[in-house]
C-alpha cells in the first residue's frame, strides 16, 4: 500500500506562503481524503469540493482558493478526479486550472459546471489541453464561454487525442462554434461523449444540425450525443436518422426539449428498423403525439432488438399511443427502460402499463410511473426516475449515480466519470 501525503498539511502551509486565507470547506474534504489510508496511489481519489452542498453550508471555492489547492496537487499523483462544480471561478481561476493541466500528470476527471468562467478561461483552458495527455472528462456545463469560447474548444479538439467526454451544454456557444466543433470530430478518434446542449442558435435553417448529421457519417468513435434544445424540427431529424444508417457507433442519442412531431417520430422508427447499435433515445418533451407513438411501437415490436431505454416524456401522447407502446414491450424483451409521464393517461393506457409492471415484465425502476388504484379504477403517480434526472444537481439523500433515478449511467457506462 502507498502511503498518501499529508494534503490538509499542505494546504495550511501554501496557505502560509501565499498569503491565502484558509476555506474550511477544502480544509474538511483534504482532512477526509487523508483519513483514508487504505486506497492505494494505482486506484486514485476524486475530491468534491462542490459549492451546491445541500445538507450544510460551505464556503465556496473563489479563484484564490483555487491557486492554493492547484499548488498542494500539482504533484500529488493519486488525485485523480476534482470536482469544483458551482463555486466562484472566474477567468483568473481558469488561468490557476491552465497552469495545473498543464503540470500535472495523473487527473482524468475535471468538473468546472457552473461557475463564472468567461472567454479568456476558456481559451487558456483549451490551449492547456493541447499538451494535457492525461485527462478524460472535462465539464464546463454553464459557463458562459459563448461562441468565441466553444471555438477555442472546437481547436482543442484537432489536436488533443485523449479527451474522451466533453460537456459544452448551456455555454452560450453559436452556430459557427457548433459547425467547428462538428468538423473537429470527423477526425478526432478519441472522443467518445459530447453535451452541446442549449446553443444560441438564431436561424431556422438547421445548417448546425446538418453539420452534425455529415460528422456522424464519417465518425465511428463517437458513442453519447445530446442536442437538447437545438430548436430540431422535423428536417434535421431525418438528417440525422440518414447519417445514422452509415453510424455504428453511437449508443445514445438525446434529442430532447426539440420540435420533433410525428413526422419526425416516423424517421426514428425507420432507423430503428435498421439501425444496431443505438441503445438510448430520449425524446423527452417534443410532440411526437400518437401516431408518432404508434410508429415506434412498430419499430420496436417487429423490427428493432437493440434499444434498451426509451424516453417520451411529455410528447402530447394520449391512451392510444401510451398502450401501443405498452404493447411493443410484450414482444421486445430488450427494451427494459421507459419514460412516459406528463403525457395523457386514459384508463386503458393505466391498465396497460399496470399490467406490465405487476407481471414484472417492467421494473419499478425502469420507468416513471407507478400503478395505484382509487375508486375501483387504475391510475398511475410519477416517479423520480429518468435518464439523466441527476445531470445537473445532486440529491439530497443518496447517491447522485441512482440506477434508478438516472438509468442512461446503468446503460451506457461513458457516462460516469
Amino acid at each position: 500500500m502507498a502511503v498518501h501525503p499529508d494534503l490538509h498539511r499542505g494546504y495550511v502551509q501554501a496557505c502560509q506562503n501565499l498569503g491565502q486565507p484558509e476555506n474550511p470547506f477544502i480544509a474538511r474534504v483534504l482532512q477526509e481524503a487523508d483519513k483514508n489510508h487504505k486506497i492505494s496511489c494505482a486506484k486514485g481519489v476524486t475530491l468534491k469540493i462542490a459549492g451546491n452542498n445541500h445538507l450544510e453550508p460551505v464556503q465556496r471555492v473563489a479563484d484564490g482558493d483555487l491557486r492554493v489547492l492547484a499548488s498542494v496537487l500539482c504533484n500529488t499523483v493519486f488525485v485523480t478526479g476534482l470536482d469544483l462544480r458551482y463555486n466562484t471561478l472566474t477567468d483568473d481561476g481558469a488561468k490557476h486550472v491552465a497552469t495545473f493541466l498543464q503540470e500535472n500528470s495523473t487527473l482524468r476527471y475535471l468538473n468546472l459546471m457552473f461557475n463564472d468562467i468567461g472567454t479568456s478561461g476558456a481559451e487558456l483552458i483549451a490551449r492547456a489541453l493541447h499538451k494535457n495527455e492525461t485527462l478524460a472528462y472535462l465539464r464546463m456545463t454553464g459557463n458562459k464561454i459563448g461562441n468565441e469560447g466553444g471555438m477555442f474548444f472546437a481547436s482543442m479538439l484537432q489536436i488533443n487525442s485523449t479527451l474522451e467526454k466533453l460537456d459544452l451544454g448551456d455555454c452560450d456557444m453559436g452556430t459557427q462554434c457548433l459547425i467547428a466543433t462538428a468538423t473537429a470530430l470527423t477526425q478526432n478518434k478519441s472522443v467518445k461523449a459530447i453535451n452541446l446542449n442549449r446553443p444560441l442558435l438564431y436561424s431556422q435553417e438547421e445548417e448546425t444540425t446538418v453539420h452534425i448529421a455529415l460528422m456522424l457519417k464519417k465518425n465511428s468513435s463517437l458513442l453519447e450525443l445530446h442536442l437538447c434544445k437545438h430548436e430540431m424540427k422535423n428536417f434535421g431529424v431525418e438528417r440525422l436518422c440518414e447519417a445514422l444508417y452509415e453510424n455504428s457507433s453511437l449508443r445514445y442519442l438525446d434529442l430532447s426539449c426539440n420540435k420533433i412531431s410525428r413526422d419526425g417520430a416516423k424517421f426514428l422508427a425507420e432507423l430503428l428498423k435498421r439501425n444496431q447499435t443505438l441503445e438510448i433515445l430520449d425524446l423527452n418533451a417534443n410532440r411526437i403525439e400518437d401516431d408518432g407513438a404508434i410508429c415506434l411501437s412498430e419499430a420496436l415490436a417487429l423490427n428493432n432488438r437493440t434499444l434498451q431505454a426509451l424516453s417520451v416524456v411529455s410528447n402530447n401522447i394520449s391512451g392510444k399511443g401510451l398502450a401501443a407502446l405498452a404493447g411493443a414491450m410484450k414482444t421486445n424483451m430488450e427494451l427494459s427502460y421507459i419514460y412516459i409521464w406528463g403525457n395523457k393517461f386514459d384508463e386503458a393506457a393505466c391498465i396497460a402499463f399496470s399490467e406490465l409492471i405487476e407481471t414484472g415484465r417492467l421494473k419499478a425502476s425502469g420507468t416513471d410511473v407507478e400503478p395505484y388504484e382509487a375508486e375501483g379504477r387504475v391510475h398511475l403517480a410519477e416517479l423520480s426516475h429518468g435518464l439523466q434526472k441527476h445531470r445537473y444537481w445532486t440529491p439530497r439523500c443518496g447517491g447522485a449515480e441512482s440506477r434508478a433515478a438516472n438509468a442512461s449511467l446503468a446503460i451506457a457506462a461513458v457516462s460516469e466519470h
